[in-house]
């Protein structure tokens, strides 16, 4: 006998303006209750001192996080110069003071040049990235020691937005699996010093904006029209309408005999069915909504 899921079997997206000192599971757990939803998640974290765009997804609508997890996503960051934390944010405390050397413009818009394309990045130990199945932030809470591999990422765009007293504050675009912090830290040492994240907001993810975004006062006070559809969780994907007797198909999880793109969400009378893959010239069901 399966056991039924309890709560809400509410389905949709809220676009959560992420305040500072709370982490993002926190929110989601808030909107979860909120909402008296069956599942929740978000489409990738954001540290607790951040702030920002977090999608939050709710019951089918976690099917398809993945599609924004993966996606490219845009920062707002302040980093303050002469001083490292260990954490690489303004949470932690202050393992390293050095001078900063005097800096212009040009200069730091010369150095912020190198940090464009593929670059190499060593994630930072206060992480939940995992290494042995173990949070990286578990072995730095017991004070252990671990070597931590480089990944690549990619740095689709970085400006110098202000300079001023020892702090700039830059715009990046960036590729999944980038950490801002430890884009800082990077920055700090290419300009003859060290530095950390004081602020950091998320501004895009994967078409998404912080412009839709609603703060959680908001929400609690109107969370019906701050539910957005499934479909909002997708817009860098096209859509294709396909007929019910298709759909049926694709729910049974066969494929149907249509030209289309990589990758598409399949709709049935304004309904999402699928997130679709084509294989061999036919489309065939990637993800189902049970909708």
């Amino acid at each position: 006998m399966t056991r039924k899921r309890r709560g809400n079997p509410i389905s949709g997206v809220v676009l959560v303006d992420k305040p500072a000192g709370v982490s993002a599971n926190a929110v989601v757990q808030r909107i979860k209750r909120l909402y008296k939803a069956q599942k929740a998640g978000h489409t990738g974290t954001l540290d607790p001192f951040a702030t920002g765009l977090l999608p939050v997804c709710l019951g089918e609508a976690t099917k398809a996080s993945a599609f924004q997890l993966n996606a490219e996503k845009c920062y707002r960051a302040t980093l303050q110069l002469g001083q490292r934390t260990d954490t690489a944010d303004c949470e932690g405390e202050v393992v390293q003071t050095r001078p900063v050397p005097p800096l212009d413009r040009r200069t730091v818009e010369a150095v912020l040049t190198q940090f464009e394309g593929e670059i190499q990045q060593v994630p930072p130990i206060y992480s939940a990235l995992k290494k042995n199945g173990k949070p990286l932030y578990e072995y730095a809470r017991q004070g252990q020691n671990i070597e931590i591999e480089p990944r690549q990422v990619t740095i689709h765009q970085l400006t110098l937005l202000t300079l001023s007293d020892n702090r700039l504050t830059f715009e990046v675009r960036a590729s999944k699996g980038t950490y801002i912090r430890t884009l800082g830290e990077d920055i700090a040492q290419a300009l003859g010093t060290v530095g950390h994240l004081t602020q950091l907001r998320r501004l895009e993810s994967g078409g998404l904006n912080i412009r839709d975004a609603w703060t959680l006062a908001h929400i609690e006070a109107d969370p019906t029209a701050a539910l957005q559809p499934l479909t909002t969780l997708l817009p860098h994907l096209p859509q294709l309408e396909v007929t019910a007797a298709e759909a049926e198909r694709l729910r049974h999880g066969n494929p149907i005999s249509l030209a289309t793109p990589e990758v598409v969400l399949v709709m049935q009378a304004g309904v999402p069915v699928c997130i679709g893959e084509r294989r061999n010239e036919q489309l065939w069901p990637k993800r189902l909504f049970n909708l």
